[in-house]
């Protein structure tokens, strides 16, 4: 008798590429677990193996995707030279990046009351991409005399904070329009930082 083998870590990915899928297309709630079953060719047992519960599936998908816009901004940092050229960058890709097929799923989950406080945990954990990203070129700034930062990760929380307000802006805003914003948003907060 011939056994078929069994590669766990490819199991794990076809699950996550079909439920990834089904819930850019349906959305969290619309999902069930015997749809994600159906449509990846595993039982259900496989899925609750690899992931546990459709959170936990759920929030493997938003890490593997902030993951990616973590590599996709580290393969084309080396391209600007000053700090202050990275800022007005990296606020860019941020704008071009934010849209994702699974955004609306995470704020779903996000909104509603019977998610899991972990889930939320680690769903609100996701900025630690960005913000790691924004804290490194402020750093970077500092030490090449570009910025004149007292308090970096005060620095670092509002630059976030003021890039994620503007990325929803996206759905009802022309991108000329806001790329402009962005630009400007960028340079008043050089003006407060850059040193001379």
């Amino acid at each position: 008798m011939n056994k078929r083998h069994y590669d766990s870590g490819e199991t794990r990915r076809i699950i996550a590429e079909k439920a990834g899928e089904l819930f850019a297309q349906k959305g969290f709630a619309a999902t069930s677990i015997a749809d994600i079953s159906r449509e990846s060719g595993f039982s259900k047992g496989h899925i609750y193996y690899h992931f546990d519960n459709k959170e936990k599936l759920f929030v493997a998908l938003a890490k593997d995707t902030m993951r990616a816009w973590g590599e996709k901004w580290a393969a084309i940092e080396p391209n600007y030279r000053t700090a202050t050229e990275k800022l007005h960058a990296v606020a860019r890709f941020a704008m071009n990046n934010y849209k994702t097929p699974l955004l609306h799923v995470g704020q779903e989950l996000a909104g509603n009351p019977n998610t899991d406080p972990e889930t939320l945990r680690q769903l609100q954990g996701l900025a630690e991409t960005p913000m790691g990203v924004y804290g490194a070129i402020l750093r970077e700034g500092i030490e090449n005399g570009e910025f004149g930062i007292d308090d970096l990760p005060g620095a670092t929380f509002l630059f976030g904070t003021w890039i994620g307000s503007l990325c929803p802006l996206i759905f009802s805003m022309e991108t000329e329009a806001l790329e402009r914003l962005f630009r400007q948003g960028v340079d008043i907060f050089l003006g407060g930082i850059r040193r001379g």
